[in-house]
């Protein structure tokens, strides 16, 4: 990994943030106690100055998952498919945070899994907002600096292609491989909103790529990925609570429908998200 790349990576996850996400944060470290390494803010409210009514979006990074819950069936479901997503509340603020170990996050943000949903996230902007001490904060730094170069390589280059185009282009096949509620043209506004960070990065991404990382195998991703979101959701039902609310309230936002669950629905999520299912791939409210 080129020193540089890790540079810039750790000087962007260091960028202060509302005091609001920063306590936020502790506490969701605090509700899986000792397991707790690192809290790391993602999402569309990075950019945000108004937080209220938002959905904050978290990473806990724990050293075990058996560590971090006193019911064992969550750690299997958090290592058999790992992450476990949970709603949170703090103060006047809603978020909701996936849990992945030291270990998950480091190869999920890498190479060696077609799995997009975690390097293609990690290879746009977060801020790591809380660590347990010096060897957790260097390793989840470490493990988000492997993010963008796995998303490039993943995409390869074409003859001639400019570094954003290929930023561009990339994202958008994460994108294709998993079910998104988001509109058209999404991915291409992940770059262009902040298009000098992308151009910064270019660079140093480029030269980090790994040699031999996998490239292409898109349709492979595709079918997977759309699979895994699939179980993920269902998953989501036993984990989640509310979960078909925000379910709801996601792909409303994203996709400006307007879902109003029946009551069946709401107690029932995962029926809900299988009787959905079929009509928002149709109307093009998830991909």
């Amino acid at each position: 990994m080129a020193s540089d790349l890790r540079d810039l990576i750790e000087a962007e996850l260091s960028q202060p943030v509302d005091p609001r996400v920063a306590d936020m944060a502790a506490a969701i470290a605090e509700r899986h106690g000792a397991a707790s390494r690192a809290v790391l803010f993602y999402g569309s409210c990075l950019r945000e100055k108004q937080l209220d009514g938002l959905m904050l979006d978290f990473y806990l990074i724990v050293s075990d998952y058996h560590a971090a819950y006193k019911k064992r069936w969550l750690a299997r479901a958090n290592a058999l498919i790992p992450p476990n997503v949970f709603p949170f509340q703090h103060g006047n603020l809603g978020a909701k945070y996936a849990v992945l170990s030291e270990a998950d996050f480091r190869r999920l943000n890498g190479p060696e899994t077609r799995n997009v949903s975690v390097w293609a996230r990690f290879a746009q902007p977060s801020r790591l907002v809380w660590t347990a001490n010096t060897a957790s904060r260097k390793a989840a730094i470490d493990s988000v600096a492997r993010a963008a170069p796995t998303l490039l390589a993943a995409a390869g280059r074409v003859q001639g292609e400019l570094p954003l185009d290929w930023w561009r282009r990339a994202f958008g096949l994460t994108y294709s491989a998993e079910l998104r509620a988001e509109r058209k043209g999404r991915s291409e506004s992940v770059v262009d909103a902040d298009a000098e960070r992308y151009s910064r990065f270019s660079g140093p991404v480029i030269a980090s790529i790994e040699p031999g990382a996998t490239r292409g195998q898109w349709r492979r991703r595709r079918l997977e990925g759309k699979a895994l979101s699939i179980v993920r959701l269902a998953k989501a039902s036993a984990t989640y609570a509310g979960g078909a609310e925000y379910i709801a309230w996601k792909i409303n936002r994203h996709a400006g429908t307007d879902i109003e669950l029946k009551p069946w629905q709401k107690r029932h999520p995962l029926l809900a998200a299988i009787s959905l299912l079929p009509r928002l791939l149709r109307s093009g409210a998830i991909r």
